[in-house]
């Protein structure tokens, strides 16, 4: 009897192969466009824990720049595929998929080429948090204009007062390491007439509670101190929940 359903790849070269391949499509598509010209390859990744290494490996995580050099500026060599010099090409393991990637069928991965055109997947509205320290559920958090708000803090569920459940979007793991990030840490919110995303301490990130910083990327030590009062995050600002847990903002989406 024949397979009704074909099963997801389950190595590191069949998930390779099955992402180069959609990628070299994905260019030779925009290739084909308009006055196209190809900026860039945002590759998003959503897969369980348990696969979790399969997918590092298939893109070289641990190695930067190997996957753009090895596999996608190689497929741009072969089919003479026009790159621009800004050319970049960024991965980012997250749990929810940008609207304007185009998804893969048979793994857990989505792919969006950027081209003049097109513009970039990381606009004003889009962006990311990396966690630099302490464990959360996930390495990096995919922010987006249409999410609302978004909560921080220690545990995916907790019970709030007045017998609310607030639900961490951004969820630290209870255990020892993350003992001073709180269970209603902060929540990062967009504005849409700054266009930008502020980040607020809630009751438990500001004193005489756990405690809550922002550090800008020029060294610039900003604390929390009014659950009103928020901060206009930019790019590479650090979010310093409690004593160790750290959070960066960035565009990017992260660089391999």
């Amino acid at each position: 009897m024949f397979k009704l359903f074909k099963e997801r790849p389950h190595d590191v070269k069949s998930i390779r192969n099955i992402l180069s391949q959609f990628i070299k499509e994905k260019l030779q598509r925009a290739q084909g466009g308009e006055g196209a010209n190809i900026m860039g390859v945002y590759i998003f990744i959503n897969c369980s824990d348990a696969e979790k290494h399969l997918y590092e490996a298939a893109v070289f995580a641990n190695v930067p720049g190997k996957f753009k050099l090895e596999e996608v500026q190689r497929i741009a060599d072969d089919y003479a595929i026009t790159l621009s010099p800004s050319f970049k090409c960024d991965i980012v393991f997250t749990d929810k998929f940008p609207p304007q990637a185009d998804l893969i069928k048979d793994i857990n991965a989505a792919v969006f080429i950027s081209t003049k055109k097109s513009g970039l997947i990381n606009k004003k509205s889009q962006a990311f948090i990396k966690v630099l320290n302490g464990e959360a559920e996930h390495e990096s958090y995919s922010l987006d204009a249409a999410n609302g708000r978004i909560n921080i803090g220690r545990e995916a569920k907790v019970q709030a007062a007045g017998n609310y459940m607030r639900k961490n979007t951004i969820a630290f793991k209870p255990n020892e390491i993350n003992r001073s990030v709180s269970r209603q840490h902060a929540h990062i919110e967009w504005e849409a007439d700054s266009n930008s995303f502020l980040v607020f301490a809630d009751e438990g990130g500001i004193p005489p509670n756990n405690k809550m910083k922002v550090r800008t990327p020029e060294g610039v030590l900003i604390k929390m101190q009014a659950i009103e009062v928020g901060h206009r995050l930019q790019e590479g600002d650090q979010v310093i929940l409690g004593d160790s847990a750290v959070l960066e903002f960035t565009y990017s989406g992260g660089n391999y």
